[in-house]
């Protein structure tokens, strides 16, 4: 039984996309302990002043006097000592349980027991939990990459079961016993372009794939909007989202062409057609590192996919709920 299934179809949240960065997250959970510490700090410091003053500044001024002088003479100060930078990666990791249904006929859903979060941002280039960019405009209002994905609509038919059928996947009554297996598909390397904004209105992304393998020769038109709050510990974001898939596309992973036709599978010619989505992301912060996170989601496929004798359900839902740690 698959029980991995990483670089996050369902993202049960870091909190860490435009409106919500690892680096602002920590921040905003350390504040408070932040500001207490630095206060006792402070204070402890003054008392301990207070004491050795009397008994230090003759010493100490005899022993500084040597090497004040030399600094002075080389014009140089003592150097502070490097302060390190942030890293570039970002690796997150999250143990629950979680479900993903399957659309197509005699299939199983795929379970989420474990889910990864692996990320690497240089200057320009990135990795994404599976997607590769180039970024050639970043300002305060948009951030513009070339992205290299791999396209996850053939996920579905790698959870597929070979059954005995006496009846056609229309219902009718077949002469016979049949042997029926779903048509497999491949997965397709695709490249397009992402538009991320955000602000105080919440999060867009606009993007747009299109096949670079061979495999399907189509595009795909992608928009997402989500709106984030925070309450001190507690983060909720609704969000929602279109994909328009081109004709190419849907036929190749949910039509039935005439080599696949049999006498339980008739032919089938899908058009183009738009997936709508929804989602609700919820979480807890627990510590720096730790938070519980849950994510839902349905997807409600085009007319022109579900019309496919090999698609059984029109609706995709999928959720997860886990504890989820960040390593930095």
């Amino acid at each position: 039984m698959q029980a991995l299934y990483i670089f996050r179809q369902i993202p049960y949240t870091f909190n860490n996309g435009p409106a919500a960065s690892p680096e602002t997250l920590d921040s905003r959970w350390s504040e408070g302990e932040s500001n207490m510490t630095s206060m006792i700090v402070r204070v402890v410091a003054a008392l301990l002043i207070l004491i050795t003053s009397h008994s230090s500044v003759a010493g100490e001024a005899q022993n500084n006097q040597a090497p004040d002088q030399a600094s002075q003479a080389s014009g140089s100060s003592v150097p502070s000592p490097p302060v390190p930078p942030d890293s570039r990666w970002q690796l997150g990791i999250a143990l629950g349980y979680g479900l993903r249904t399957n659309p197509l006929v005699q299939s199983d859903d795929i379970p989420i027991i474990v889910d990864i979060d692996i990320s690497w941002f240089g200057d320009r280039f990135f990795f994404d939990n599976g997607d590769l960019g180039f970024t050639f405009l970043d300002n305060e209002f948009v951030t513009t990459s070339l992205v290299g994905r791999v396209n996850s609509d053939r996920v579905f038919f790698g959870r597929t079961n070979t059954r005995f059928v006496t009846v056609d996947l229309a219902g009718a009554p077949l002469a016979s016993a049949f042997e029926l297996s779903i048509p497999d598909r491949d997965y397709a390397g695709e490249l397009g372009i992402e538009l991320l904004a955000d602000g105080s209105w919440g999060q867009l992304q606009l993007t747009g794939f299109h096949d670079v393998s061979g495999t399907h020769e189509g595009f795909e038109i992608e928009f997402d909007y989500g709106y984030g709050w925070r309450n001190q510990r507690f983060y909720i974001e609704p969000s929602f989202g279109l994909s328009f898939k081109s004709e190419e596309m849907n036929d190749y992973y949910w039509g039935v062409p005439a080599d696949e036709t049999n006498v339980a599978i008739p032919g089938y010619t899908a058009d183009a057609g738009v997936n709508v989505r929804a989602r609700l992301q919820l979480s807890y912060q627990i510590s720096k590192n730790w938070l519980f996170s849950f994510v839902g989601e349905v997807e409600r496929m085009s007319d022109e996919a579900a019309g496919s004798p090999i698609v059984e359900e029109q609706n995709v839902f999928g959720y997860f709920a886990g504890f989820g740690y960040r390593f930095n």
